[in-house]
């Protein structure tokens, strides 16, 4: 008798094994499409991020070293007046995801000085916290920590200038032993120590103050724990200091 359908036919029952072994196969077959289906979702989301992963700008992936060759390359083109024609528009689309600019820099607030200019380079190419008398705090030790371990940023540039303004306040204000109106004493305060250590030293008192910030700066930075300075430690970030001239546009470099 068959079990399904109560009546005593054996061909009836081999039918419905057969029956049954089609379908059993036909469902394995259904699974197997799936799951061959699904494998080759998973690879195209992996493909699709790794895609997404990449640099908006590979070019811009770079040693500490390389960067700082390209920086200064940058500024000889900005001082000779052959500045490279830069398509902003063309390289919208590849920046709408990310950046990865290839430096970092810490520049004054000062309306002569404009980074982007000053090292001929693209959108996308610079990272720049600009602050009266590049002096350094939280705030931009903040930004600094993010440009190097999001954007992987390989350089920071403190960047100071000849003629800087909020140095020379500061100075005036240390030596006359006078209080600036509204936040300024906060400004003399961060630029108070570049000052007083070279106080007596032969030289221009402003831009040996000015020099001096900008080293400070630039070890304050390398130092910061614990992000900057272990990309430091680790050789993956290098941090120097430059000071701008304003007759010519170069920028020299000093330890």
């Amino acid at each position: 008798m068959c079990n399904v359908c109560g009546f005593a036919d054996i061909v009836h029952g081999n039918n419905m094994r057969r029956r049954a072994f089609v379908f059993g196969a036909a469902a394995a077959g259904m699974l197997t499409a799936v799951a061959q289906a699904n494998a080759k979702d998973l690879r195209s989301k992996a493909k699709q991020t790794k895609q997404t992963s990449a640099p908006p700008k590979p070019e811009n992936v770079m040693t500490p070293d390389d960067a700082l060759a390209r920086l200064m390359e940058g500024n000889k083109r900005y001082q000779q007046g052959v500045a490279r024609r830069h398509d902003f528009a063309a390289e919208r689309e590849a920046l709408i995801g990310g950046q990865n600019p290839y430096a970092a820099i810490l520049s004054c607030s000062d309306s002569r000085i404009a980074p982007e200019y000053a090292f001929d380079s693209s959108r996308g190419d610079l990272f720049v916290v600009r602050v009266a008398g590049n002096i350094v705090n939280p705030d931009n030790v903040a930004s600094m920590e993010y440009a190097v371990e999001v954007l992987k940023t390989p350089l920071i540039l403190v960047l100071c200038h000849e003629a800087c303004g909020a140095v020379k306040s500061a100075i005036s204000s240390i030596q006359d032993h006078t209080t600036l109106p509204g936040h300024l004493p906060s400004l003399v305060a961060a630029l108070a120590p570049a000052v007083n250590a070279v106080a007596g030293r032969p030289g221009d008192l402003l831009e040996n103050a000015t020099m001096e910030n900008a080293r400070l700066c630039a070890k304050t930075l390398e130092t910061a724990t614990p992000l900057l300075s272990a990309a430091f430690n680790e050789k993956r970030l290098k941090v120097v200091s430059g000071i701008y001239r304003l007759a010519n546009g170069r920028v020299d470099l000093f330890a």
